[in-house]
């Protein structure tokens, strides 16, 4: 079923901690985009959003105690239109459980996800950033009957 995502976006920014200067790097270069719409960020690196580039940021809890679980969330509830998780894929996270099921809400819910640079800032210069966009939202009930099906 379509969904109108508005043309001010709710994006979610997550960085790791070996990613997070790279974020801030990306997020300063692009601050008036930025500025334009929603953020909400995981604790730490919503904090080093507003304090070193001026956004204003809504934080949850860092990912270990729970933020990415917050922000997966928000995805569900659909109060997320994208996710900017400058995730590193080498290395080991305590909470690298939460870090794959944040990423496969995302894709479940049809979120844009940019889980690196290059992705980011093809994300946030397409023309679709600052217009109004019908998102696809997957109907799973199907899965949900299936689930409740006695017997299956």
């Amino acid at each position: 079923m379509p969904q109108l995502v508005p043309g001010r976006k709710r994006i979610a920014l997550v960085a790791h901690d070996g990613r997070k200067v790279d974020l801030v790097s990306w997020a300063d270069f692009n601050r008036n985009v930025l500025a334009a719409h929603e953020l909400v960020a995981t604790g730490t690196t919503g904090t080093l959003l507003e304090y070193e580039v001026g956004l204003t940021v809504e934080r949850v809890n860092s990912g270990p105690l729970g933020g990415d679980q917050q922000i997966g969330s928000r995805i569900v509830e659909q109060r997320v239109d994208m996710l900017i998780f400058f995730w590193d894929p080498l290395e080991s996270q305590p909470h690298d459980p939460d870090v794959k099921a944040l990423l496969r809400i995302a894709s479940v819910w049809n979120i844009p996800v940019a889980t690196n640079l290059a992705t980011a800032d093809f994300l946030i210069s397409s023309e679709l950033m600052h217009t109004a966009y019908m998102r696809e939202v997957p109907d799973h009930g199907s899965h949900i009957d299936r689930d409740l099906a006695p017997g299956v």
